[in-house]
């Protein structure tokens, strides 16, 4: 098979450097994570919680560009099941939006909301809610703020297992809302990455790269552990160590899916040393390249 994988646009994002929170001062400082992220090799950057870095355009430009780095995008938590949250998730995602877009960015990544270890399934209402909303959020932010939309199922949300992944493609109009493969969030539900990219490659418009530890999901199930917890103990797990492994995977998105892509490494570390997160940056950049990702694509 013929790799494809130098088209894919490598970057990450705070997350990896243990950032959660736009405030918090136990995270790494925004100006160091900056630095940090083009010391490890990346060109592409994910902006992270709206408020942790520089929400001035043309501070963050200027801070971004100095660093040789662009932006792929930025992510926004919604509880769209519910009808009493909409305007404030709407306005919350319009905020996201004009900043992404003055920076040249092409993807809103749409978090549900967070719902806790074991969260039931949506009832048939509440669930049509937040297919709707959904697709009426990409809707929105394709007609009036030229970005794509991309759901990205979560470990302790109403959408993380792949029967609750594969339900949401079927009602939903890729016209209006794609997917954000988290592969480390489908690893998290003993889900099938692999078998997603084949199943959907006309679905999805977006990777973040994180491996899981499957010790640390048996923990997980074992003793009911919330996914802050799961990751306080390593769950998510540097390469090459975790699920999926990162050949196979490759190989199908080499088999499956075509023209560019980003590909978004998400390694979470909240919360972590401030010294921690670069030499793990840096290993998981290099072995990414060596592995042909985003050779070409900088």
């Amino acid at each position: 098979m013929t790799s494809t994988r130098s088209r894919l646009r490598l970057g990450s994002c705070p997350d990896s450097w243990g950032v959660w929170f736009a405030d918090d001062p136990a995270q790494t400082p925004w100006q160091r994570f900056l630095d940090e992220l083009a010391e490890a090799g990346y060109r592409w950057l994910e902006l992270g919680p709206y408020g942790y870095l520089p929400a001035d355009p043309a501070r963050l430009g200027e801070e971004v560009g100095r660093r040789g780095l662009r932006v792929s995008g930025q992510a926004v938590f919604g509880g769209l099941h519910d009808p009493g949250r909409w305007r404030q998730d709407l306005a919350a995602a319009r905020q996201v939006a004009e900043l992404v877009t003055a920076m040249g960015g092409s993807h809103i990544v749409l978090l549900p909301a967070d719902a806790g270890p074991g969260a039931p399934e949506l009832d048939p209402g509440a669930w049509r809610t937040l297919v709707e909303r959904t697709a009426e959020l990409g809707r929105i932010l394709r007609d009036e703020h030229g970005l794509a939309a991309v759901f990205h199922p979560h470990a302790d949300s109403h959408v993380g297992t792949q029967p609750q992944v594969e339900r949401f493609l079927a009602e939903t109009d890729p016209a209006d809302v794609n997917l954000c493969l988290d592969t480390g969030h489908i690893a998290y539900y003993r889900g099938d990455n692999l078998q997603l990219i084949a199943r959907y490659p006309d679905r999805i418009g977006y990777l973040h790269l994180k491996q899981a530890d499957p010790a640390v999901l048996d923990q997980v199930e074992a003793e009911s552990l919330s996914f802050a917890e799961a990751v306080g103990r390593g769950a998510m797990c540097e390469p090459p160590q975790g699920e999926p492994g990162y050949q196979a995977l490759l190989d199908a998105v080499d088999r499956h899916l075509e023209g560019e892509l980003f590909a978004i490494v998400e390694q979470d570390l909240y919360p972590c040393h401030p010294d921690d997160p670069l030499p793990v940056a840096t290993r998981t950049c290099a072995y990414l390249r060596q592995l042909g990702v985003g050779s070409d694509a900088r």
